[in-house]
């Protein structure tokens, strides 16, 4: 079982930090892209949390089932209105499943990076299209690898600096790994966390998709399908699992 880095601790504000993306701007076209691939199937969210995109989706009429690492995070969505529709199996989303077959399973928001191994995410892979339907779709949102943005020699970006928050992804070029450095002032403290995450290639991303039987079906550069462009920062990618 991977390290939980979203306990009581980081689950009692997640909402609160990650405040500009429950903006309805940021939302919206996510559960429109969504739904639109959900139909009138079911969807799956691995990494659910704290129900950010299931909720509204469910709201659509879509029943939406989740998996998700951590209890805590888990619990602020249950505790949330409309929750009581959506069932949450606790475990790791590369390996857990749930019962039944899904139209549409989706992973957001950077989350596929979580998995620290190049095997733990074809597993994640895998355990998507084990869900799937035939002709179902899978799909995710993470952000491209800034190596563009990292100067010769160097292995730290900051990607937020303001006066009471402080953020730094710190590079392992050799195993493709990433440590984000967190630091915010509350009060007279200094709060101080670092998550490790694993980051990915699209070309890379769509390999583990053949080897799960997937094939891509589209990548955009936005939710509402802004084209993807060597100068994108993340991208929305589609596999279809084959029928």
């Amino acid at each position: 079982m991977p390290e939980n880095y979203f306990g009581e601790q980081v689950a009692a504000r997640y909402d609160e930090l990650s405040a500009e993306m429950f903006d309805p701007a940021v939302i919206e076209p996510a559960v429109d892209f969504l739904a639109s691939l959900a139909g009138d199937g079911d969807a799956l969210e691995l990494g659910i949390g704290t129900g950010r995109i299931a909720l509204p989706l469910a709201q659509r009429g879509i029943r939406v089932k989740g998996i998700d690492l951590s209890q805590a995070m888990v619990e602020r969505l249950r505790a949330k209105p409309g929750a009581e529709g959506i069932d949450v199996e606790i475990g790791d989303f590369a390996t857990t499943t749930v019962a039944g077959t899904f139209r549409l399973a989706y992973l957001v928001f950077n989350t596929i990076n979580n998995l620290t191994t190049q095997d733990a995410q074809v597993a994640c892979f895998e355990n998507a299209a084990a869900h799937l339907e035939p002709g179902g779709c899978f799909v995710i949102e993470v952000g491209v690898p800034a190596l563009q943005r990292l100067p010769p020699g160097e292995t730290v970006r900051p990607f937020r600096v303001t006066p009471t928050r402080l953020g730094f992804d710190e590079y392992d070029v050799v195993e493709q790994g990433l440590i984000s450095h967190h630091y915010r002032v509350v009060g007279d403290r200094l709060e101080a966390r670092s998550i490790p995450f694993r980051y990915v290639w699209p070309a890379e991303l769509d390999l583990m998709a053949r080897i799960a039987g997937m094939r891509l079906r589209e990548r955009w550069s936005s939710w509402e399908r802004e084209p993807f462009t060597n100068e994108s920062t993340k991208h929305i990618s589609v596999w279809e699992k084959s029928g």
